[in-house]
């Protein structure tokens, strides 16, 4: 059955039918890999005591992974599809299933048959150990080494460096959550990949355990180097989150003091040598870099407030999201 439902009414009116766990699954264009995932998932969730629900976000595929997510949806009822208007990319397809999971933790993993879903009780006992997010470690990862895995190890040690939080797999997707946790969180851009560094903003406790990785069986893979830039400027953005998120003066108004002190002193330098020495100054670069300074540290300091006054406007936003959902099938 399709509804339309938004997510707070959907949670809202689930209440009463609150689960224990949900899977998040992102999909484009993954039609060979969807009904083995679905069938390995049974498998493995049949013996355990858990209630649990399956989210499918079709992120605007193209291949046929649509109709097969509709088929499959009206035949299973622990399986929801959410279906994108278009291709939003990865971490709006994982905001997507945020927001409509029931579960009280959450487990995403890839729809491409490279995460495990025998992982998954190991997760959930790692949860009950008191943490907030459990994040899986490629251990033996079944990638090319050239093209994906020493890009990948340079990038985790350059993001637990910028964001002081240290695990060794930030791209692996096979990740358990606390629900509570990621509905605090507001993910755009290329986030997905930084959500233990926002979940350590928020004061979660994050451990990290290894997981199985199998090579990929059918089509092609999303990924390549022309995410980096993406990734580099997120990794800035989550940086100045960690470091200025409640506090966007303290950068903006420092760099602007140091411009506008620069300013005066050169300034003060030159109104010495008019009046003192009798030069003329009309005529040196000096002059002209002064009044950059002091106009530079003007518009800096306002920054600097106009930034306050977002930061509080962002904590009491309205959480519009940054995908559209076309069609729920429950």
């Amino acid at each position: 059955m399709a509804t339309m439902l938004d997510p707070k009414t959907l949670r809202a009116l689930s209440q009463e039918d609150a689960l224990d766990l949900s899977l998040v699954i992102p999909i484009h264009n993954e039609y060979e890999s969807i009904p083995k995932l679905l069938q390995v998932i049974t498998k493995v969730m049949e013996p355990l005591n858990y209630s649990y629900e399956i989210i499918c976000v079709d992120d605007g595929s193209i291949d046929g992974s649509t109709d097969l997510l509709r088929q499959l949806a009206a035949q299973d009822a622990r399986l929801t599809a959410l279906l994108l208007r278009r291709n939003y990319g990865q971490t709006a397809a994982m905001a997507a299933g945020f927001d409509y999971a029931r579960g009280g933790v959450i487990i995403t993993l890839d729809g491409d048959l490279q995460n495990d879903p025998a992982d998954i009780p190991m997760l959930m006992g790692k949860l009950d150990e008191g943490y907030d997010l459990v994040s899986g470690w490629r251990k033996h990862r079944q990638d090319d080494q050239l093209t994906r895995l020493l890009p990948s190890k340079i990038a985790n040690w350059i993001i637990g460096r910028v964001t002081g939080v240290s695990i060794h797999d930030y791209g692996c997707s096979l990740k358990a959550y606390r629900a509570e946790l990621v509905r605090d969180m507001n993910l755009y851009g290329e986030l997905h990949r930084f959500l233990p560094a926002l979940a350590f903003i928020e004061g979660a406790r994050i451990t990290e355990v290894p997981v199985n990785h199998y090579a990929r069986q059918f089509g092609t893979s999303k990924y390549g180097l022309g995410r980096t830039f993406r990734v580099v400027m997120d990794l800035l953005t989550v940086y100045f989150m960690k470091r200025f998120l409640t506090k966007p003066m303290y950068v903006f108004g420092l760099m602007g003091l140091l411009s506008i002190v620069a300013g005066v002193l050169l300034g003060g330098y030159l109104t010495f040598l008019k009046l003192a020495m009798g030069q003329s100054i009309g005529d040196r670069p000096l002059l002209i870099l002064a009044i950059v300074l002091l106009l530079a540290g003007i518009q800096l300091l306002c920054f600097g407030l106009l930034a306050e006054l977002l930061m509080r406007t962002y904590h009491e936003s309205q959480n519009r999201p940054i995908y559209r959902v076309r069609e729920i099938l429950r």
